[in-house]
């Protein structure tokens, strides 16, 4: 059939019908119409691409300051956390003198394990620093030594008891806050090497253990900067020739390392101090340039729990080498304390481990047995409606309405203990068990129906297409969906806050019955301490919390991707 003649047509063959000007009147028209119509859709394209472009750039804004404040989180608690991993250990010349440990030399394990073991460590210490004499310089001095400390040494000579009359080298645990100073956490230090030449000159009238040093070089022009930022109108004006300005207690302690010895600072110009020795000068001769040093803690001694002699005596041991950090194995290996540089998590972790384990034990089995019924057998009715609105429903349940249910049930009615794995693990699979289910109905639906109809073709019972057919290849993504819920459980605190595993547990659980405490509750009790140790053990503690969060969802990610199958 011939194609109708049009004037679109005639344009397309070459036939036209020419009027006056060479072009026809309906053609014009119809050009100038599709040149607007261009025109029109054009514009659409360009503003629609633009909007393209906003929404583009604004959803990766919206990412990008999300990854932006993830990432200040994470490098807020690894700043503050990463150190735990480390402790400060003191070595000492310990004599394990028998008249203290076992003066009938009996050897009796009793006798052994009550004898005073802390005087061993605090004489072995005295005998480090023997210049150190009045009482209460000696008690700020028997302050480096954790309370710990006795108890490794009580651990050494019950473990081997021939090393009692012998003396060794004992490297003991640091009091928290020597802990923090070396880490430097307890205050700021700026540390400048003497650029000039530095003399000893004793100060007239004054005490045997103030001396003045000079420099030949503006050495001293930190110090008088602070002056000028704590100077009052009834002090000495620093500008007048040869002035010496008094340091107050709230100023910035500094300290003068010459000659093995420490100068606290008392007055000072820019080329010469005058202070108290809280460190014996090992000689008296002029320092050279580069070999001393002047000290400023950023920090008022006033204001640190560690005073300046306390520091001079940190700062000797470690120009000795008889102070270091080592890895901090007690945060893994000890249960709660309440000196931070004691405190572990071993009991928080194996609390938590016991917790999951039921709380897995019971859910699960529970969740895809609950899973199996609703989607393959139940009849679709409203109880079965009235069901899964339930369920979906305690999906979105706050957790502490789980706490309450475990305190008014399994507590008060069932009589259950408080504080235990057990009660822990039933609150808990309460609150997983929605996620199971939901997780696991969607890995059945994920079956396809040509498995079920070929096993009932072959002959197979519902009950055994579900068990042998169906459950199997439905396995992977409900396991990825119990992981995901254990996960969840892990972070839990407020429902166990209610069940009491809020308890100061210092022994390390044994089983489902023992008292315990978990992870999260763990951090929530030493968020809650004021000591600074206690801070960088919850970042620590939370990192810990976070691992094991990553390795059970990467578990769920690797078993999904390993069993799962594509139809």
């Amino acid at each position: 059939m011939n194609k109708p003649f049009t004037p679109s047509s005639a344009s397309n063959t070459g036939l036209s019908s020419t009027g006056p000007g060479g072009d026809t009147g309906p053609d014009k028209s119809e050009r100038a119409g599709r040149r607007a119509t261009i025109d029109i859709v054009n514009a659409s394209l360009g503003r629609r691409y633009r909007a393209e472009r906003r929404f583009r750039f604004i959803g990766m804004s919206a990412v990008v300051i999300g990854l932006a404040f993830v990432a200040i989180l994470f490098a807020d608690i690894i700043g503050k956390g990463y150190s735990a991993f480390q402790q400060t250990y003191i070595r000492l010349t310990v004599d394990f003198a028998a008249e203290v440990i076992d003066p009938e030399g009996t050897r009796d394990r009793a006798v052994l394990s009550d004898a005073n073991y802390l005087k061993l460590a605090r004489d072995a210490l005295a005998a480090r620093f023997p210049e150190v004499t009045q009482r209460a310089d000696k008690q700020a001095l028997f302050g480096l030594l954790s309370p710990g400390a006795p108890q490794q040494l009580r651990e050494m000579v019950m473990a081997d008891p021939g090393i009692i009359g012998t003396t060794r080298e004992v490297w003991v645990l640091a009091d928290d806050d020597a802990d923090m100073f070396m880490k430097g956490r307890s205050t700021p230090i700026d540390i400048q090497r003497g650029a000039g030449l530095a003399s000893l000159i004793p100060v007239e009238g004054g005490a045997d253990d103030q001396i003045q040093v000079l420099s030949t070089a503006n050495d001293f022009s930190d110090i008088m900067s602070d002056l000028d930022d704590f100077r009052t109108e009834d002090r000495v004006d620093a500008t007048s020739p040869g002035a010496q300005e008094e340091l107050t207690p709230e100023m910035p302690s500094h300290l003068v390392a010459i000659n093995g010895g420490l100068v606290k600072v008392q007055q000072a110009t820019s080329a010469a101090v005058i202070g108290t020795l809280i460190k014996p000068l090992a000689t008296a001769t002029d320092a050279q340039p580069g070999q001393w040093a002047t000290m400023r803690f950023g920090t008022p001694e006033n204001d640190r729990r560690l005073k300046d002699p306390v520091v001079a005596w940190i700062y000797d041991l470690g120009e000795a080498g008889d102070i270091e950090k080592r890895f901090n194995s007690l945060f893994f290996t000890q249960g709660a304390s309440r000196e931070p540089e004691l405190a572990g998590i071993a009991g928080a972790l194996m609390g938590s481990f016991y917790t999951l384990v039921l709380t897995l034990l019971l859910s699960f089995p529970v969740g895809v047995g609950a899973a199996l019924y609703l989607e393959e057998f139940a009849p679709r009715n409203w109880l079965t409606d009235l069901i899964e609105v339930n369920i979906n429903n305690l999906a979105a349940v706050p957790s502490i309405i789980f706490g309450l249910l475990g305190l008014a049930v399994f507590i008060n009615f069932f009589g259950i203990p408080r504080s235990t794995p057990l009660v822990g693990a039933l609150v808990l699979t309460f609150m997983t068990l929605p996620t199971i289910i939901i997780a696991s109905r969607s890995a059945l639906q994920s079956v396809p129906p040509s498995i079920r109809e070929a096993a009932l073709g072959v002959g197979a019972s519902p009950l055994q297409t579900q068990f042998h057919h169906v459950l199997p290849l439905a396995i992977p993504g409900m396991l990825t969906g119990a992981i995901l819920g254990m996960a969840r459980a892990l972070g839990e605190t407020a429902p166990l806050l209610m069940i009491g595993m809020v308890a100061f547990i210092v022994d390390t659980p044994t089983g489902f019955l023992s008292p315990s405490t978990v992870l999260p509750v763990q951090i929530y009790l030493w968020a809650d301490s004021p000591e600074v140790g206690f801070v960088e053990r919850t970042s620590a503690a939370i990192l810990v919390l976070l691992a094991f969060l990553a390795v059970m969802n990467l578990a769920a990610v690797l078993l999904r991707r390993k069993f799962e199958r594509r139809w």
